[in-house]
């Protein structure tokens, strides 16, 4: 995911130092939720997250600044 979202590759050794140095923690669950509800989240998958997945902005050339545009 990284290396899509930001054109970067990182080792899973570096993703960790990243996460812990910016005050994040690597949670995994012991075991499966039992409230997960297996119909609810296929039925998600299959019509909300192609709608979510599609709505990103598009990456135009320009200035990384919102408050000051990029020169001609």
């Amino acid at each position: 995911m990284i290396g899509r979202r930001f054109h970067l590759t990182y080792t899973i050794q570096g993703v960790r130092k990243l996460l812990v140095r910016n005050g994040w923690s690597c949670q995994v669950p012991a075991r499966r939720a039992m409230e997960r509800d297996d119909e609810a989240v296929a039925g998600w998958v299959k019509e909300v997250w192609p709608c979510a997945e599609g709505s990103r902005r598009l990456v135009e050339p320009g200035s990384s600044s919102r408050t000051k545009p990029d020169s001609p």
